[in-house]
């Protein structure tokens, strides 16, 4: 009986079924307790196999990295995680570099598979270390957010490229393989600053699943080079759900992965063909003070049956998504149906108001994917838009040419009435002004957006005669 094999594949299977439980907030809980205890037990068995020589060189290891981790998870705030998510990225590319190079610049890999991989997780480790470390920085606006391209942008990555191909090569006859080893990871670093320079606005969570794959996949070749079957397949999975994540993104906004990161013709049309949108609705003369506005849209939730609410960035940062909640709930008290459209791209990473709702205890259930949000709309009484901008912008549907060109969206537009609950009327994270902010049936209540919150709750507390 082969006991190594049985334990490892005890563990792959503990690691997939906590992976499994990923699908709603409840499971998530027990997924992620599950995924690490599996890494835990891999971590342990490694080691004991492997016959540490200085054990308190590990121990320190491990301490040291997990104290770093620790305090950056309780300093990390819900806006915050989107960069968090991306540097993390970077460090599991940095943890694939260390790992080939060590392998390659010591004694030479005794097959050309395990060289071959080894090379494949140096030159992945590398761009996914610098690419992490810019999205991270333009997620937590250290840096310009917007698409940075320079001229000739596609024939610089294919030199660099080529560059890392030669080094490669070059690696197979030297005699003193730590020159092209570090000459590979330098340009190999540059290429990934620079291809993921080019990514910004909505598209930036197809780079974070992008990035998680190619993270994922840099530790699957480490585990083929050093022989560890349970390294392969952590990081296959890893690479194998972030490919699928990166799919599924590109096809919520309507992009395929060239157009993304290599740039090309930008769609023009969605999926599902719109009805006209009004160019430049009248605003109603009657409402023209804040305090007129929030009185309308008081008026229009106790009016209500059924309420949309559309979460964005822009709750994260004002921390509102508690208070939101609980004008939710206050609401369905009075009998009314309130609901969540989330679009795929809502935040600055895949799944993040999802996080944001599930932390103030939404019903799973009370989540609307965009089709689903997207039938209910016409028959919806009021919408209450959170902090959000692009992912209700109709320019995406009459506009082309801009980077939300052809990008499916919750037609918000089409509900009865319409709150806008942002900071200002400025365009968001695309820089495409939104021509729904000028609709004849939005309300426009701009500021804080946890005090616009809190001011309708105590309105409609207030004027319904419900208590807090």
């Amino acid at each position: 009986m082969n006991t190594a094999l049985i334990v490892d594949l005890g563990i792959i299977a503990l690691l997939v079924v906590g992976i499994g439980r990923f699908r709603t907030p409840r499971g998530a809980r027990f997924g992620n307790h599950a995924a690490a205890l599996a890494l835990v037990a891999a971590i342990v068995v490694v080691l004991v196999r492997t016959g540490v020589t200085q054990p308190w060189v590990v121990a320190l290891a491990c301490a040291a990295g997990s104290l770093a981790g620790l305090a950056m998870a309780f300093r990390a705030s819900m806006t915050s995680i989107p960069s968090v998510v991306a540097f993390q990225h970077g460090m599991g590319g940095v943890a694939a570099v260390l790992v080939s190079a060590i392998e390659l610049t010591g004694a030479k890999s005794a097959t050309a598979v395990g060289a071959l991989s080894g090379l494949f997780g140096l030159i992945l480790g590398a761009a996914t270390f610098s690419a992490s470390l810019l999205a991270a920085a333009k997620l937590g606006n250290y840096m310009k957010q917007m698409p940075t391209q320079v001229r000739g942008h596609n024939a610089i990555l294919a030199v660099l490229l080529l560059v890392v191909v030669v080094l490669a090569d070059r690696y197979r006859v030297a005699t003193t393989p730590m020159i092209p080893v570090v000459g590979i990871v330098v340009v190999a670093a540059v290429f990934g600053a620079l291809f993921a320079a080019r990514i910004g606005g909505a598209d930036m969570p197809v780079l974070i699943s992008l990035l998680n794959a190619t993270a994922g996949l840099a530790a699957a070749f480490c585990g083929v080079t050093i022989e560890n079957r349970l390294l392969i397949v952590a990081g296959a999975t890893v690479a194998s759900s972030g490919s699928i994540l990166t799919i599924m993104m590109c096809r919520a906004m309507n992009r395929s992965l060239a157009n993304i990161f290599f740039g090309g013709p930008i769609a023009t049309t969605s999926r599902a063909a719109p009805p006209p949108i009004p160019s430049e609705p009248a605003r109603p003369p009657a409402i023209t003070s804040r305090e007129d506005r929030v009185d309308a849209v008081v008026t229009a939730a106790l009016g209500a049956r059924k309420v949309v609410v559309v979460p964005g960035y822009g709750m994260a940062l004002a921390q509102a998504q508690g208070e939101v909640v609980r004008l939710g709930k206050l609401l369905e008290t009075r009998g009314m149906e309130v609901r969540y459209a989330i679009h795929p791209v809502a935040g600055r990473m895949p799944g993040h108001m999802n996080v944001l709702l599930a932390e103030a205890d939404v019903d799973y259930e009370k989540l609307l994917e965009i089709d689903d949000a997207n039938t209910a709309f016409p028959d919806t009484d009021l919408v209450l838009v959170v902090g959000a901008c692009d992912v209700v912008n109709p320019a995406a549907l009459e506009v082309e040419g801009t980077p939300l060109s052809g990008m499916p969206i919750l037609m918000a537009h089409q509900a009865r009435a319409i709150a806008v609950c942002n900071l200002d009327e400025k365009p968001g994270y695309s820089g495409v002004a939104n021509p729904l902010y000028r609709s004849e049936r939005t309300h426009m209540l701009l500021g804080d957006a946890l005090q616009t919150i809190i001011d309708l709750r105590t309105r409609i507390e207030a004027r319904s005669g419900s208590a807090t």
